[in-house]
C-alpha cells in the first residue's frame, strides 16, 4: 500500500465531504480514490466515512485519525522540500589546475549561482583531477589531452626574469634551438639557466613530447627539470637562475617577462570532462565549459567546442565582451 497516497485520499475526502470533489481535486477517478479509502478503511480496522447519508460524513475514528494523517502528510511535503534544497545547495567539486585565474573562476562561481548551482573549486595536478572523476569526488574537471584534440588550447612559453639573460619580451615565438649553449672560447662553461617545468606539466604525453623536441633542438641532458613548489619555482625565474615554462597569464602575474613557443604541439589542450551521466555520456554545461576555457587563458577552440564559446579565436575577449 502506498500508505501517503492513501492518506492524500482520506484527508481531501474529508475535506470536500464528498467522493468526486476529492477525486477532481487529487486529479485521480473517482473509482480509485474510493478503492483507497477502503483500503485504509481495512488497514485501520474501521470505517473512516459513514456512506449511508446522501452527504459523506467522517465517522468518529476518522476523525480521531485526520490529525494525524495531516502530520504525516505535512512532514512527508517538508521531507521533500529539505531534498530540493539540497540539491540546489549541494557543492559540485570543479577540479581546476594551480595556474587558474582567480577572477574567471570567480565567474564561474557566480554563473553556477545564478542557475541554482553551488560550484566549489578545487585546485589539484593534472592525475588527481582525472582520478576524481573516476571515484566521484569531483562534478566536473579540466583534463590535460593532447592539444590536437582538445577542446581548449593554452599557449605555453618560456618566462624569464625581468632583466638578465632569457627570451626578449614580445609576441615573437622561441623555438628550442634557441636555447642551446652558445660555443665560447672562454674555459668557463657557458650560462645556461636550466628550464623548469610545472607539475602542471608534468603529464605523459606532454613529457614526452618536450623530450623528444628537446632532443631535436640538440638541448645538453638535464636542462629540462621539474619543477618543484611554484613558489620556488618562480624565486628562481625572477632572480634570473632559470627559465620557467608555463602560460603568459601566470608569467605576466608575477611580474616575469613571457615570450611564446613556436612549437603548437608543446602548448597544453584541456577538455572540460564530468562522471558519464544517466545515458553514459560526459554532460558539461557549455557556459561552465566556456568560463573553465577562460580561466586556464585558452585562447583557441576546436569546432565543437562550447557553442559559449565558438566564435572567434579569443575566449578571455570574447568573455570580456559579454561581461
Amino acid at each position: 500500500m502506498d500508505l501517503l497516497a492513501h492518506l492524500e485520499a482520506y484527508v481531501a475526502t474529508a475535506d470536500e465531504a464528498s467522493f468526486s470533489r476529492a477525486a477532481d481535486r487529487l486529479g485521480i477517478a473517482q473509482p480509485l480514490l474510493s478503492r483507497r479509502i477502503k483500503t485504509l478503511e481495512e488497514h485501520f480496522g474501521g470505517s473512516l466515512f459513514d456512506r449511508s447519508r446522501r452527504q459523506v460524513t467522517i465517522t468518529e475514528l476518522g476523525v480521531l485519525l485526520l490529525p494525524y494523517a495531516r502530520d504525516v502528510l505535512d512532514r512527508a511535503q517538508r521531507l521533500r522540500q529539505a531534498a530540493r534544497s539540497a540539491r540546489r545547495s549541494r557543492v559540485r567539486a570543479v577540479g581546476v589546475p594551480a595556474d587558474c585565474a582567480p577572477a574567471a573562476l570567480a565567474r564561474a562561481i557566480r554563473a553556477g549561482s545564478e542557475r541554482g548551482i553551488t560550484l566549489g573549486m578545487r585546485e589539484l595536478p593534472p592525475a588527481a583531477r582525472v582520478s576524481g572523476l573516476a571515484d566521484g569526488s569531483l562534478a566536473y574537471a579540466l583534463l590535460r589531452v593532447s592539444p590536437e584534440q582538445a577542446v581548449f588550447r593554452v599557449p605555453l612559453g618560456l618566462a624569464s626574469a625581468p632583466e638578465g639573460p632569457g627570451p626578449r619580451p614580445g609576441r615573437r615565438a622561441v623555438h628550442l634551438e634557441e636555447l642551446r649553449p652558445r660555443r665560447s672560447r672562454s674555459p668557463e662553461p657557458p650560462d645556461t639557466p636550466p628550464l623548469l617545468v610545472l607539475p602542471e606539466d608534468q603529464v605523459t604525453c606532454h613529457e614526452d613530447r618536450l623530450g623528444r623536441a628537446a632532443a631535436r633542438a640538440g638541448l645538453p641532458g638535464g636542462r629540462i627539470r621539474p619543477a618543484g613548489p611554484a613558489a620556488t619555482a618562480l624565486a628562481e625565474t625572477l632572480a634570473g637562475h632559470a627559465l620557467l615554462l608555463c602560460t603568459e597569464p601566470f608569467a605576466r602575474q608575477h611580474g616575469a617577462r613571457w615570450a611564446p613557443l613556436g612549437d603548437r604541439s608543446l602548448h597544453r589542450g584541456y577538455d572540460v570532462s564530468a562522471p558519464p551521466g544517466r545515458h553514459g555520456t560526459a554532460e558539461v554545461p557549455d557556459w561552465l565549459a566556456a568560463l573553465l576555457g577562460s580561466a586556464v587563458g585558452a585562447t583557441t577552440s576546436r569546432p565543437g567546442a562550447p557553442r559559449s564559446a565558438d566564435r572567434g579565436d579569443d575566449v578571455p575577449a570574447r568573455l570580456a565582451a559579454r561581461g
